[in-house]
């Protein structure tokens, strides 16, 4: 009978030590998705920025373009 309280013991070790390198893996899961993040949003916001600026350019190339096609054909006054 004392033996069984020496097994309890044991197994409780056990688990705690499972149970720490569970949630030490989950705490590097969740570190690593946040370093992916951290680091991918400057990225991000840099391809928006370069895609507002190309678009805002083309459109303005575009109305450009425009007027003065329009301007050419407008008959002279």
């Amino acid at each position: 009978m004392a033996n069984e309280s020496g097994n309890i013991g044991v197994f409780g070790d056990l688990f705690t030590a499972v149970g720490d390198l569970a949630q030490q893996a989950v705490d590097m899961a969740g570190s690593a998705v946040k370093t992916a993040t951290d680091t991918v949003q400057p990225v991000t916001n840099a391809c928006v920025q370069l895609c507002t600026t190309g678009i805002t350019s083309a459109t303005q190339l575009v109305e450009g373009v425009t007027k003065s096609i329009t301007s050419a054909i407008a008959p002279k006054q």
